[in-house]
């Protein structure tokens, strides 16, 4: 069980090299609407944004319906090295899938943010807790870092949402009459 532990990390520190390495020498995805044209007001690393906004206060300025948006986020998905750990589609790999009720931290627009800017170990020293339990190898490294703007993330946050195929009423989180979630 170590070794995979130990694989798992190693495996996620490398891809983490390797995002960090590509995305200096790559532009942006082209994006569907101006940056500082957004409902978020003007952009600014997912760390300031992150840092300078009251917990609960994040919202997510597109919907899922948008495919311009949705395509924007799924090249910015790809290019932060999101898919070498949840999969091309979201459904998963060596992390959580990203596509089904489970979220582990909750699933509105403020924990998502904060969970991949900041990593799960940073999110947990903020107060956060795990609400729901999938197979993980390793924790969430933080890619705020990573993802050049908070309206890039906010386009990779959009791409998950559309992937999503579980119950619609869990698409933003657990309902509170959620059953448990399962033991793995």
């Amino acid at each position: 069980m170590a070794k995979k532990v130990w694989v798992g990390c190693l495996s996620v520190m490398t891809l983490i090299g390797v995002a960090v390495v590509g995305a200096q020498d790559q532009k942006p995805a082209a994006s569907a609407a101006p940056a500082a044209a957004t409902a978020s007001g003007a952009a600014m690393t997912p760390m300031a944004r992150e840092s300078s906004t009251p917990k609960g206060k994040l919202k997510n300025p597109y919907t899922d319906d948008n495919a311009a948006i949705v395509a924007a986020g799924k090249d910015f998905y790809f290019h932060s090295g999101c898919n070498g750990c949840h999969g091309g589609g979201g459904g998963g790999g060596m992390c959580p899938p990203l596509t089904n009720d489970i979220w582990v931290y909750g699933g509105d627009d403020d924990t998502l943010f904060r969970l991949v800017t900041l990593g799960s170990d940073a999110l947990q020293a903020k107060g956060y807790t795990r609400v729901g339990m999938e197979r993980v190898v390793g924790p969430m490294p933080p890619m705020g870092a990573i993802v050049p703007t908070d309206d890039d993330l906010w386009k990779i946050l959009t791409f998950v949402r559309s992937k999503y195929t579980g119950s619609p009423a869990a698409k933003f989180g657990s309902p509170p009459d959620a059953p448990p979630p399962p033991n793995e």
